[in-house]
Parts: structure tokens; C-alpha cells; sequence
């Protein structure tokens, strides 16, 4: 199998991202793959009267992806997998499968790992192969595959960690590389119960159909939202440009509501900057290709404007590129680690500093519990050298890493492939970074940057107080 790793933002051409979903690491992983451990099936080694050879070198082209994606999660996945998580969540999607096509009681063969890796294997494809076997009838063998290859990664319980389909991958392909196709301009983020929530984006056509921040979608033209990867739900938002999709929106638990709203050409400023009474205020809106630039000019333009001190608000950020973090925090870290990528052998990646300081002070980063990822990074480095307050409320808490890997059918497997720590080793993953000042508020009212926005006026406070000791 060819492996490499793709670079995707956290917010797309189209304004959807999910909030804490969004660090991809910038290493090629092709080379990894070929060092990596295999399993050898074609040695004509039989394990129960089974012939290994014949599986493999003869099997079909589906069950050839299934040993691409043991052997992938078992070679690039953070830390160590237990096959009976491979095992029981495959058999647990394709008996998923079966009940939705109307099969009762459906006859799906419930194994034990061994522990043994070429044993387990056989017990994935010779699960699959059962199951194709018995009831062909109901579906291809291509759904039976896929649904098996979700089924497996699901097992782990990493939401981070799935299987993309031909059709979703080709449209992060049109994501990255433009096309004709249209969005609604909001940023979509799955909370720790599951429920989808959006943050639109002025100007676009989400907030001018009246959707407003911290709506829950229950239902996309129809369809019910609940469980389904955050990568599918972007993809039904999307579409033709002047086209409608239906949203079923919640807000504050009331009944859903239908909105209807016509795609549009988004477009998503990735920095915002303005000179706000002495102030430089600059919101990242994500960690894309051009925001380190964009937030330099803005950095520069209060330098050159001798303002008395800067905000980057980092607020609903969910992130973004791996190397824009690095770069953005070496805007006010003069020297030393940015962040640490841990992969599953212990193998530490340290990214430094690029020596870009533009030493602009005093610094105060806003944060909240939708900041996460490579924001995390930046908040977190930001933190440990004492270059900047952290005003607002914990953040996200993702510290880990993703890399993609192509499958043979054009389809490809998402995988956390490593974790992160800060400067000073501090692993955030499910914890979050507690900022220096606390400020609760509320983030299902568009308040950000208004008059009741407590955050920031207790960041402009902290920018008064400081810039007189600097006097």
C-alpha cells in the first residue's frame, strides 16, 4: 500500500470544520511504511487448514483492503491496538448492516482474537468473506467492505480515527484544490455528547437565515445527523453552488426547526485585525496555509502603529496545519520548542522556533472550550514561556495528531498516528489548557468582539494594567 500524509485545514474552502478535529502532521509517511513491519501471508503458511496464500494472492480486491487497514492501524496507530477492538467492531457494523437492509436475525460470525497478528487477520477477512458469502444479495461487496473497514477502526474508540470513502476523500480533494461548489458558512463542531453544533460566520448565508451560534443540527435535508462522522455531515452541507439544503436546528432544547438555506461561494477571512482603541485586535478564525503571514502583517501593523499592546483571539479556532501553529507561535517565542509530536515507538519530533519573534507586548491569547488543536498548540507554548496571559475558559483538549493514508480503492484511512505535549511536556489530550485568567461565558450567543463580551474586556483590562508597568 502507498501511505502519505496530507496536509488539511481545520477550516475548509467551504467554512465547515469540526472544532477540536484538526492537527495533521506534515511528515511524509511513505517512508515510515516501507520500514514498517508486515504481515507475510503469501508463504503458503496454513493455520487451521487455511491457506493463507490462496486468501490473499487470490482474494478479492475488498479483502485486500482490509489487510491495508490492520496492517496500517497496526503499524501507524498511536499506541498499541488489542485486535479484539478490530474484531468486534467489525463484526458489530456489518450486523449493524444487515439489520438496516431488513435481515432479522442476521448470522455474523462472533470470534476471539488471539493476539496473534497473521491469526487475527484471517479471522477479519474470513468474518468479512462469511458475511459477503451468506448474504450477497443484500448489498455489494463494496458496502459490506466499507462498513467492515468502519466497523474496525470504530472499534478503537477514537473519533479521530476512520475510514474515508472514495467519495469523501474526493471531496476534501475539491476542498483543497477549489471547484464549483458551495457552502452555508459555518463551522461545525461535535461536543462531548455528540450533538453537532454550528458557528456561523458574518456575512454568509447561515447567519443571514438566522442560524446563530451554538444551534444544534439534528437533521441534514432530512436526515438524522446522530452518530454520523463529522467528514459526512460537512459533505451533505455542501454542494452546487445556489442550491438549498434543509437544516433541522435546535436552540436551547426547544423543539427542532426546519431552516432553509441557498449555498453560496464562501469565503472565510482567516484573520480579522483592527486597531481597537490603542488595542491590536486580531481573531485567527484557523491555522491554515496563509495564516502565520496574515497574523504577522497584523502584528506589524500595530507595531507600526506604536499601540499599546495586542489580543490574538483564538476563540472557536479548531485549529488547522501542524507547521501554522509552529510558525504562529514563533511570532512571540524568541527560541526553543514549539511542540513535541510523540508517535507509538516513543520517537520524539521536536518542532523549535523559527527565530521570527517580532516581540510585541503585552500579549493576551482568548480562549474557550471550542479552542483546540493546533490553537492549543500555540495557547500551550504561549503559556509555558510566559510570553502572553490566557484569558477565557479551558480549551478543547485534543493533543493528537492525524495522518492519511491512500487505499487501492481511492478511499483512505484517517489515523491518529501520534500525540503532542507543550514546551514543558504537558500532555492537554482530553484535558484542555485552564487559561491564567478564567472568565466564563456564555458561547451559544453571538457576544464575541460586542459590547457583552466579558472575555475581551477583561483581556483589554489586563492589556491597561501591563502596558503602564512597560511605561
Amino acid at each position: 500500500m502507498t501511505a502519505r500524509t496530507r496536509l488539511v485545514s481545520a477550516a475548509l474552502v467551504v467554512a465547515l470544520a469540526a472544532f477540536g478535529g484538526a492537527v495533521y502532521a506534515e511528515r511524509a509517511a511513505a517512508s515510515a511504511a516501507a520500514d514498517s513491519p508486515t504481515v507475510v501471508l503469501g508463504d503458503g503458511s496454513k493455520i487451521a487448514g487455511f491457506d493463507f496464500a490462496s486468501l490473499i494472492n487470490g482474494g478479492s480486491s475488498q479483502q485486500r483492503l482490509v489487510q491495508d487497514a490492520y496492517d496500517s492501524v497496526q503499524h501507524a496507530y498511536y499506541k498499541p491496538v488489542a485486535d479484539q477492538l478490530l474484531v468486534t467492531g467489525e463484526q458489530k457494523a456489518l450486523t449493524a448492516l444487515l439489520h438496516a437492509r431488513g435481515v432479522a436475525n442476521p448470522v455474523v460470525p462472533h470470534n476471539v482474537a488471539t493476539g496473534d497478528r497473521t491469526r487475527d487477520l484471517h479471522i477479519l477477512l474470513s468474518t468479512l468473506r462469511s458475511v459477503e458469502s451468506r448474504y450477497g444479495s443484500v448489498a455489494p461487496a463494496s458496502t459490506f467492505t466499507q462498513f467492515a473497514l468502519v466497523g474496525m477502526l470504530g472499534g478503537l474508540g477514537d473519533p479521530y480515527t476512520t475510514y474515508l470513502s472514495p467519495q469523501e476523500i474526493s471531496g476534501l480533494d475539491e476542498q483543497l484544490a477549489g471547484g464549483n461548489f458551495g457552502g452555508i458558512g459555518v463551522y461545525i463542531v461535535k461536543d462531548k455528547q455528540g450533538d453537532v453544533l454550528v458557528d456561523p460566520i458574518e456575512g454568509n448565508p447561515a447567519i443571514k437565515a438566522g442560524i446563530r451560534p451554538g444551534d444544534q443540527i439534528t437533521a441534514v435535508d432530512g436526515k438524522s445527523v446522530a452518530g454520523v462522522d463529522m467528514d459526512v455531515i460537512e459533505h451533505e452541507i455542501r454542494g452546487p453552488l445556489g442550491t438549498v439544503v434543509s437544516l433541522s436546528i435546535r436552540r436551547h432544547g426547544a423543539a427542532p426547526r426546519v431552516v432553509h438555506v441557498t449555498r453560496a461561494d464562501i469565503h472565510v477571512p482567516s484573520v480579522l485585525a483592527k486597531d481597537e482603541h490603542g488595542i491590536e485586535y486580531i481573531r485567527l478564525a484557523d491555522f491554515g496555509q496563509t495564516s502565520a503571514d496574515e497574523v504577522r502583517k497584523a502584528l506589524l501593523e500595530g507595531k507600526r502603529d506604536h499601540v499599546r499592546g495586542y489580543i490574538l483571539d483564538l476563540r472557536n479556532n479548531g485549529g488547522g496545519l501542524l507547521d501554522a501553529a509552529v510558525d504562529i507561535s514563533s511570532l512571540f517565542i524568541p527560541s526553543g520548542p514549539i511542540v513535541s509530536t510523540i508517535d507509538r515507538a516513543g520517537d520524539r519530533d521536536t518542532k523549535s522556533a523559527t527565530g521570527d519573534d517580532l516581540h510585541v507586548k503585552p500579549l493576551v491569547l482568548l480562549v474557550n472550550r471550542y479552542t483546540a488543536s493546533a490553537s492549543e498548540i500555540t495557547a500551550g507554548a504561549v503559556q509555558d514561556y510566559h510570553v502572553g496571559t490566557l484569558v477565557g475558559e479551558k480549551t478543547f483538549g485534543k493533543g493528537v495528531v492525524q495522518s492519511l493514508y491512500n487505499m487501492p480503492n481511492r478511499g483512505a484511512l484517517k489515523i491518529t498516528t501520534a500525540r503532542y505535549v507543550t514546551p514543558k511536556g504537558r500532555d492537554i489530550q482530553h484535558k484542555g489548557i485552564v487559561p491564567d485568567v478564567v472568565v466564563p461565558q456564555r458561547v451559544d450567543l453571538p457576544i464575541i468582539d460586542t459590547s457583552q463580551d466579558k472575555q475581551l474586556s477583561v483581556a483589554k483590562k489586563i492589556i491597561d494594567r501591563e502596558s503602564k508597568k512597560d511605561v
